[in-house]
């Protein structure tokens, strides 16, 4: 079996044999893991599940989470490929916006506004290749509009930079879009903004994230009043309830949560599945958070528990629907006995959002391990088009 990019595991092993050759044990024991996890990890049968679980390792390799998922750094996806032709000039618009360079606009405020829309249409589809096309130039020329365009645009960017794996631009842009919010005082965008921060921070920083989610939440409690401000508020709940977890609080994340909750119950979901900012709060969007934590806590049963009362499809955006078909698959796959159920969801995550999908390293290290455990028997023949689609040649 090989495929068009490292497994998450090979990655490992590379960093290991670079680290003077440690073994296994070694490794094994600075990560606070079995050696024989590592060997199942670095051999593709089985895969990381959690996030402070690639921190332990990646802290013991010396490298950064970015390091062993590839991200920002592989090639051969065409996706990828597609969208990195267009980052230097996304980090040239940043670098020049947080400058304080402002260009004389070419768009008439109508024009603007249509393009805004556009790339966040594009966001919702979870199209970020076609958007990180329009960004450059959607930069400048809100950053000669300023104020909430310019927070806006700067949050999609961040969105975008994050799901294609490039988090210190993403971080950048998350930056730009709380000036541009702090600037006209919009505390919805600040929210926003402050929650794109918090989520464009590195994994290995999870308690930081929640720390900063902690302060905006302090910091905008006095403009509660705005429905569009409590949405934010239940968002940067939910972003400090799973930072708070990969940082090893699982008692900061319950409460958390439950103020997500609380928030969620009194508004409802969105009428129009969006939402301010296209963020979705309400109680679906907790329920898909409560999924995700529950699966970093290493409790799978509880994440397919959890997926019987969602319905994803409330929610306009690909990515939320992508989000709960994906975490259910990874439960599934857990105990290597409903393979077949994973697939399925494996393949509805893909449909939902065949871009993000085929980026998620978890989300391929999940497919090698089910084709592993299937070479002995004939391969369904969903597992294979799915490794094909993802680059993974599995041969006979």
């Amino acid at each position: 079996m090989t495929r068009k990019a490292d497994t998450i595991g090979a990655r490992i092993r590379y960093w290991r044999m670079r680290r003077g050759g440690m073994s296994q044990s070694a490794l094994a024991g600075l990560a606070g893991v079995s050696q024989s996890y590592i060997s199942q990890v670095e051999s593709g049968r089985k895969v990381i599940d959690r996030r402070s679980t690639l921190v332990a390792v990646a802290a013991a390799l010396q490298v950064t989470v970015a390091d062993l998922l590839g991200q920002g750094t592989e090639t051969g996806d065409p996706a990828r490929e597609h969208a990195a032709e267009c980052v230097p000039a996304i980090w040239s618009a940043l670098i020049e916006i947080e400058d304080g360079e402002r260009r004389q606009p070419t768009r008439t405020p109508r024009d603007l506004a249509a393009a805004v829309a556009r790339s966040e249409q594009l966001r919702h589809r979870s199209n970020f290749p076609a958007m990180a096309q329009m960004l450059p130039g959607l930069l400048v020329e809100s950053a000669a509009a300023g104020g909430a365009v310019l927070a806006q645009v700067a949050y999609q960017a961040s969105a975008c930079l994050r799901h294609l794996g490039y988090r210190h631009l993403a971080l950048n842009a998350a930056r730009v879009a709380v000036a541009a919010a702090e600037d006209v005082a919009e505390p919805a965008w600040l929210g926003a903004s402050r929650f794109a921060y918090a989520q464009s921070l590195p994994i290995e920083s999870a308690s930081l994230a929640a720390r900063a989610a902690d302060r905006s939440l302090a910091e905008l409690q006095s403009a509660a009043a705005d429905e569009r401000v409590r949405q934010m508020l239940g968002q940067l709940h939910l972003s400090a309830a799973l930072a708070s977890t990969v940082s090893g609080r699982p008692d900061v994340a319950r409460d958390h949560l439950t103020e997500a909750a609380r928030e969620a119950a009194t508004l409802g979901d969105p009428q129009d599945g969006m939402g301010f900012n296209g963020c979705g709060f309400g109680p679906t969007n907790v329920a898909l958070w409560q999924m995700s934590i529950a699966g970093e806590s290493g409790e799978p049963g509880r994440v397919i528990e959890l997926s019987r009362t969602v319905r994803p499809q409330v929610l306009a955006a690909s990515i939320r629907q992508m989000s709960y078909w994906l975490d259910l698959g990874r439960a599934l796959a857990d105990s290597g006995r409903r393979d077949g159920e994973a697939i399925t969801a494996f393949v509805r995550a893909e449909q939902a959002a065949p871009v993000p999908f085929s980026l998620n390293p978890l989300a391929q290290d999940a497919v090698v391990a089910m084709a592993h455990r299937a070479k002995r028997r004939a391969l369904p023949k969903e597992l294979r088009l799915l490794a094909g689609r993802l680059g993974i040649v599995i041969h006979p």
